[in-house]
Formats: C-alpha cells, sequence, structure tokens
C-alpha cells in the first residue's frame, strides 16, 4: 500500500494538518493484518484498488468547506484538504499538497468548480504523474464517505458509496480511470 521510501513534500504547508492523521491511519492499515479495519477500510481493499491503477498515476482529493457568514459577508467556500498521492506500481510513493504545485491560483482563491478543478489536474498531470482519479467534494459528503462503517460484521465498499454519492452530485469524480468504474 505505501511504498517503503514514502516521500512527503512540503509537510510545513496549511493543508498538511488535516493529511497528516489520514497518513498515520494509511500507516496502521499498512503495518496491521487484513482484520484490521480503520472506519471500514481494509488493507486489502486499498491494495486491491492502488494494483488497478496505471503503473504511474497520481490520486487527487479536493475537499471545501463553508465558512460561517460573518455579519454583513457572503458564506466563502475554503479548501480544507488538498492532496496528491503519487503511485508507482500499486504503492504510494509521494503526497503533497496542492501547495506544492505550481502554477495554481492562491489557496485562499481555490474554488470547488470544474474550471480549478482542471488546473489542479493540469498541475498534477505535468508536476506529479498523470490523474487517475481525482475526488473534488465539500467537508460533509468527505466525512461521510470516509467514516462510513457498516454496523455488522460486514465490509463496506467504499468505492461504491463514493460513486453513490457522486451519482447524488454530492461530489465529482474526475480522472483517466474514472470512466471505467461509473
Amino acid at each position: 500500500m505505501l511504498a517503503e521510501e514514502l516521500s512527503v513534500l512540503d509537510g510545513a504547508s496549511s493543508l498538511w494538518q488535516p493529511v497528516r492523521p489520514l497518513l498515520d491511519a494509511a500507516l496502521r492499515l499498512d503495518q496491521c493484518d487484513e482484520a484490521y479495519s480503520w472506519h471500514g477500510w481494509h488493507k486489502l481493499q486499498i491494495n486491491a484498488f492502488l494494483k488497478g491503477l496505471p503503473a504511474h498515476c497520481s490520486v487527487l482529493f479536493g475537499v471545501w468547506d463553508t465558512l460561517p457568514i460573518e455579519a454583513g459577508k457572503p458564506a466563502q467556500e475554503v479548501l480544507v484538504l488538498g492532496a496528491v498521492c503519487e503511485v508507482q506500481a500499486g504503492e504510494v510513493r509521494s503526497i503533497r499538497t496542492f501547495e506544492a504545485l505550481d502554477g495554481l491560483p492562491a489557496l485562499q482563491q481555490l474554488e470547488p468548480g470544474f474550471e480549478h478543478a482542471h488546473e489542479i489536474m493540469r498541475a498534477a498531470k505535468t508536476q506529479v504523474a498523470p490523474v487517475a482519479w481525482a475526488l473534488f467534494t465539500d467537508k460533509a459528503t468527505w466525512d461521510e464517505w470516509l467514516f462510513a462503517e457498516c454496523d455488522n460484521d460486514k465490509r463496506i465498499d467504499k468505492g461504491a458509496l463514493l460513486a453513490a454519492l457522486a451519482h447524488q452530485g454530492r461530489c465529482v469524480l474526475l480522472g483517466s480511470q474514472v470512466k471505467h468504474h461509473q
């Protein structure tokens, strides 16, 4: 799942804080046996997903949240998580935030629309690797997908859940591998 020599780029970025606990969870999943689960995530499912990707690609996540409305100001959507994972031969080799990508607007100006999504994907493609999967969503949908678990001993299909959320219009999936799985 994770390469033995995983590179973390721009660890001082403001966007790194929300990535850190996800990396910690991935490390635990990677080091534990197949019975270990983190909020419905299992090593076997993640490995199967990664092995199904092109030999060298990137997977990216963009999550926006709406700031509370201040008196006299409209609500503002802000990027709260923006990460690019470089995948080689079925292993995550590097992780960087959107802040590490050259040529993007300032983080405060990135909006959850197609124009900026395509700019992010273009930057990831030219600076990291072609984008196999890109998920753009709001914080509530991200949390629902990330932390979803089954109440019984059955395993939750995170891919099917994400596809259902995309079908409901709650997130956008883009990339070279998306068309094969919808």
